[in-house]
């Protein structure tokens, strides 16, 4: 026999009761599509890290066309668990979160979903700390950049903090085209 959720929809939405196997297939299918993103996005993450530490800016640049899919696909995710949680908020259904949602499922329906649920958490982790790992590198680069613009500019010479008088002796060649 199929086990359903009474629906306390507003009007306008359908009067029949909302069946949890429905439920369950709907978050079963984002589930699917979003651990597919997230695997995705951590291959991405990793080859980014690679090129990142090998200097590789034709492989870097490669790889924006496909770091654009992504970010389009992860942003069709999140519009599909804003609908899921809308529409389970106008059932009457825990709505705060997806795994609000899938406790508020029978028992053996939870025991599939909790899972699922957690380990879409763990990547979602798992791709903030290798997003984390990547933006530390890129920093790391433009500071070691700038500093070495800074040496050519003065010559590798900073000018005395405190000065008598007069200007200071350092020059760069780009700047004065000292030698």
């Amino acid at each position: 026999m199929e086990t359903s959720i009474e629906s306390n929809q507003p009007e306008g939405h359908s009067d029949s009761p909302v069946a949890v196997s429905d439920w369950e297939d709907s978050l079963s299918r984002f589930l699917d599509d979003l651990s597919t993103v997230q695997t995705d996005l951590l291959k991405l993450l990793e080859e980014k890290r690679r090129l990142l530490v090998a200097k590789d800016r034709e492989g870097l640049h490669a790889l924006q066309a496909e770091e654009t899919r992504l970010a389009d696909r992860l942003t069709t995710c999140q519009q599909q668990r804003q609908g899921l949680l809308a529409a389970a908020a106008d059932s009457g259904l825990p709505s705060r979160d997806l795994a609000t949602l899938a406790d508020a499922l029978p028992a053996e329906k939870r025991a599939k979903l909790q899972p699922r649920v957690q380990s879409a958490r763990h990547q979602g982790r798992l791709l903030q700390h290798h997003s984390l790992t990547n933006w530390v590198l890129v920093q790391r680069t433009l500071l070691h950049l700038s500093q070495m613009v800074e040496i050519i500019a003065t010559g590798g010479q900073k000018p005395p903090t405190y000065q008598k008088s007069g200007t200071s002796a350092a020059g760069g060649a780009l700047v004065d085209r000292a030698v």
